[in-house]
């Protein structure tokens, strides 16, 4: 890259490769027009898929484009930090590749944070957001959870949507603070104990998993309650 990227977008992945071409294509699509300097970081879980070999080939005709693959670990929220640990970029950012965030919403957060907001998320639960075709069981879970963190959120930076997984967060506010590396609401963590000084929803609607496996599972959810657990004792 010719110049310092402005934006790193982290995109975790775990036997993604049907999905990565697509994700990658849309996310230049979108950041294009705004003509500032940008990488797309895919971190991948060592799926054994041939997203490698993908990534790397749309990568020799796009330098903005790379993979980094870790061995012997496995998680979306230390994907995310190990993309970020290996960057310059001052702004920081995730989208799954699943398809369930739409990268042409991008452009909306990215201005977002231009006007000066130190996080600006994707949000499913602000007005006008929504979640397509979800069971009201899985529904009426996840509102739970997010209730869960309200007593945490700090007064002013209150968010519909404390457990998103499409968001930009200016590094700044991760400086002198250790996030931790296991389970997958990193965003949750970052509100509570970051230096963040102002927040932004954007809202949009949680489409359909177009292909690739979720990383959902009861894992995913003991290590939601642990930080919840760390986040309370921390208070």
């Amino acid at each position: 890259m010719s110049e310092p990227a402005r934006l790193a977008l982290v995109v975790p992945t775990l036997r993604e490769a049907q999905n990565i071409r697509a994700v990658l294509d849309r996310i230049r699509q979108s950041l294009d027009p705004l003509k500032f300097s940008y990488e797309i970081i895919v971190v991948d879980d060592n799926s054994h898929d041939g997203i490698d070999d993908i990534v790397q080939e749309i990568a020799a005709t796009d330098p903005r484009v790379r993979i980094l693959v870790r061995k012997g670990e496995r998680g979306l929220g230390g994907a995310v930090l190990y993309g970020w640990k290996n960057t310059d970029a001052e702004m920081l950012g995730v989208i799954d590749a699943d398809l369930q965030h739409p990268p042409e919403l991008l452009p909306e957060l990215w201005k977002a944070a231009e006007s000066g907001a130190d996080v600006v998320l994707a949000s499913r639960y602000a007005p006008q957001g929504g979640l397509e075709n979800w069971h009201p069981a899985r529904h009426l879970l996840s509102r739970m959870m997010i209730w869960l963190t309200y007593p945490l959120q700090r007064p002013g930076i209150h968010v519909q949507d404390p457990m998103a997984g499409f968001f930009l967060v200016r590094r700044s506010c991760l400086k002198d603070i250790e996030l931790h590396n296991r389970g997958f609401k990193i965003l949750l963590e970052i509100l509570v104990r970051g230096n963040v000084r102002s927040v932004r929803e954007i809202p949009f609607t949680f489409g359909p998993r177009q292909a690739g496996t979720s990383k959902a599972n009861l894992r995913v959810g003991l290590d939601y309650f642990a930080l919840l657990y760390r986040l309370w004792r921390e208070r």
